[in-house]
């Protein structure tokens, strides 16, 4: 069997049906009363990524949109690339106004991806465009955080929280694709595999499901090449962690500082997120340095956030962590 793999798994195994939507029952349940009643509220959907808040917006469109007008009637925009003032004076003051047919009151739907990337002087002319069309225009605004909306948009809105994904239902998802796909995973190292897939993706499914596509592009699948994934996903692989391991148990800097200036495609966040998983590992550190450690690493994510140079946030921390090591 040819796979196909031009076309992304995460687009071709996209959940068209609420019975599709992972873990998310509370809000799902709620949703569907709304959709069933046909009075639905302008709609905040707040949660990590890759938890099914656009696939929820999408289900909802599909539903209360005539299927002839589903194009004409729905606006789908990732707001930290397109909504800016001059976009939301021309374009979408536009689309709300548009009527088509007159006499005739269509509803229409618009949703907005990372809604908490808009501006906030842009996000007070939306809240009235929000305000003044309530009738006729539905909104659906999605975002990782909450706090970065505006309350005047947030107490016009019905609020959505979308949870993390539980390892089991990551893994059980990731099953079913390999199994749609004809995957030939060996039995014996299947367990590990998609354990790993899942810690790359940090809860979120549609950076599993990628994983899972990139693997098999490069054909590291079929003979579960771990630290390849690993590497190629931005992560330490296994024989390198375990030397930092040693060299932090040794407090040996200039060797931990080599071991990491040495992998060239590390991605800093998920080598803090890996470090963190592995910090239980150094018995020579106290359970109340433990603690610090953890909340100095917190500080370090945060800086580089921030934009904060990478390279000296990761020493820091290194050398946060051998000065930790027979700390009293």
């Amino acid at each position: 069997m040819t796979l196909d793999l031009d076309i992304p798994w995460t687009e071709k195994y996209r959940p068209v049906s609420w019975n599709d939507i992972v873990s998310q029952n509370i809000a799902i349940n709620n949703l569907k009363d709304f959709v069933k009643s046909g009075n639905m509220p302008h709609m905040i959907f707040t949660g990590p990524a890759g938890t099914g808040k656009t696939s929820t917006a999408l289900i909802i469109a599909k539903k209360l949109l005539k299927k002839e007008n589903y194009y004409r009637d729905l606006l789908e925009l990732n707001a930290s690339d397109t909504v800016r003032m001059s976009y939301v004076r021309r374009v979408l003051k536009a689309f709300v106004n548009q009527n088509m047919n007159p006499g005739e009151k269509n509803l229409k739907i618009v949703i907005l991806d990372e809604a908490d990337n808009i501006p906030n002087t842009v996000q007070q002319a939306l809240r009235r465009i929000i305000e003044k069309t309530s009738s006729s225009v539905k909104f659906i605004l999605m975002c990782n955080y909450i706090n970065r909306i505006i309350d005047p948009i947030i107490s016009r809105c019905a609020v959505f929280r979308f949870v993390n994904l539980s390892k089991e239902k990551i893994k059980e998802r990731l099953i079913y694709v390999a199994q749609r796909e004809k995957l030939h995973i060996p039995e014996d190292k299947a367990e590990k595999f998609f354990n790993t897939l899942f810690f790359i993706s940090g809860g979120d499914l549609r950076k599993a499901i990628n994983t899972l596509q990139m693997s098999v592009a490069l054909e590291l699948s079929g003979n579960i090449e771990i630290n390849e994934i690993l590497k190629i996903s931005g992560f330490l692989d296994e024989p390198t962690l375990e030397n930092l391991i040693d060299a932090f148990q040794a407090k040996d800097f200039k060797r931990a500082r080599n071991i990491v200036n040495s992998f060239k495609s590390i991605d800093s966040r998920n080598f803090i997120r890996q470090i963190l998983g592995v910090l239980p590992r150094i018995k020579s550190i106290k359970s109340k340095n433990l603690t610090i450690l953890r909340a100095y690493m917190g500080d370090i994510d945060f800086r580089i956030s921030q934009g904060a140079d990478e390279q000296i946030q990761i020493l820091s921390l290194i050398a946060e962590i051998v000065d930790n090591v027979n700390k009293l």
